[in-house]
């Protein structure tokens, strides 16, 4: 009666302590301990059935941890979604910023590689000619301003080389040839000839001079009027090399698909940049040539006009000898 007593006795004992350690268990999980008490009350109210009581307070914590169980699941997926989304945004941040012109320029194919190179110097070329022709286009005007402002009061083709001195230019050309001629013609009574002769000179002098001064304009109507073909040449070839490529990876990705399209524009891109400035400054010459040929148009008239006072003033020396 005692030992039955005391088996009782201890298995309450266990029943309340594991009910105690139970107890925070259930706390943080959020769950009730009402199973725990209803396991106990019976367990107490029967002392007989020892073992089937002591397996009861393990009952409740299995169906704790599984009314736990259903929230879990719905952060995990959250979870998992913001997870799967940054290696998403952090695989297209890196494409995008390698997909830099240098980088196009060199993986493109070896001919669209060609044809950038040289619209690269075609370009180059552009403002070369435009840099040089500037600077002579200016010297040469504000030299022959100067030089037609120094003949202006000449009476004279040699007080108009007196004037203008040892100096080399258009000016001094005309100049030069109007004398040349009124030399070999001396003795010839026909000033008509005399004048014929020097204008034939002087528009030799000013053909040369068009020449000259229009070097490189065909370089620029040149690059104007072809850049902007080759690079659509280079274009067409890197688009072919696309879908070449798009054949056969079998995908038409943008991602795969971008690259190399974007290489084959890049070609049509330098083209532009090369014509359009190209047929701009070969515009803005053919003003500046314009103007300057005029100058070199009054510089003829005014060694025309002092030729034809030296013959008057010849002739009328002449005739005054004669009077006397």
């Amino acid at each position: 009666m005692k030992t039955t007593t005391f088996q009782t006795s201890l298995a309450a004992a266990v029943l309340l302590a594991a009910a105690w350690l139970a107890s925070p268990v259930s706390a943080q999980t959020q769950t009730s301990p009402a199973p725990a008490q209803s396991a106990a009350q019976p367990s107490a109210a029967s002392p007989a059935p020892a073992a089937p009581a002591a397996t009861a307070p393990a009952a409740p914590a299995p169906s704790a941890s599984t009314a736990t169980v259903p929230g879990a699941p719905t952060a995990a997926p959250a979870a998992t979604v913001s997870t799967t989304a940054k290696p998403d945004g952090a695989g297209v941040a890196p494409a995008m910023k390698e997909l830099s012109p240098w980088v196009m320029f060199m993986s493109a194919d070896v001919i669209v590689k060609a044809v950038m190179i040289g619209l690269a110097f075609a370009s180059l070329m552009t403002w070369t000619v435009f840099i040089a022709k500037s600077i002579e286009l200016s010297v040469a005007s504000s030299k022959l301003r100067s030089a037609l402002k120094k003949i202006a009061e000449a009476r004279s083709l040699a007080e108009a080389q007196m004037a203008l001195g040892s100096k080399e230019g258009i000016l001094p050309s005309f100049l030069v040839a109007a004398l040349r001629e009124a030399r070999m013609s001396a003795g010839l009574s026909s000033d008509a000839g005399i004048k014929e002769r020097a204008a034939s000179s002087f528009s030799e002098i000013v053909r040369a001079e068009q020449r000259r001064i229009r070097i490189g304009m065909g370089v620029l109507a040149t690059i104007g009027s072809t850049s902007p073909f080759v690079g659509l040449f280079g274009t067409v070839w890197g688009i072919m090399n696309s879908f070449i490529g798009i054949s056969k990876s079998q995908t038409t990705n943008l991602a795969v698909v971008a690259p190399g399209i974007a290489e084959a524009l890049l070609a049509t891109a330098i083209g532009l940049v090369a014509a359009i400035p190209a047929v701009i400054i070969y515009n803005h010459f053919s003003r500046v040539t314009k103007g300057y040929l005029e100058l070199v148009s009054r510089a003829s008239g005014a060694a025309a006009r002092l030729l034809s006072r030296d013959l008057d003033r010849s002739h009328g020396s002449v005739h005054s000898r004669a009077a006397e």
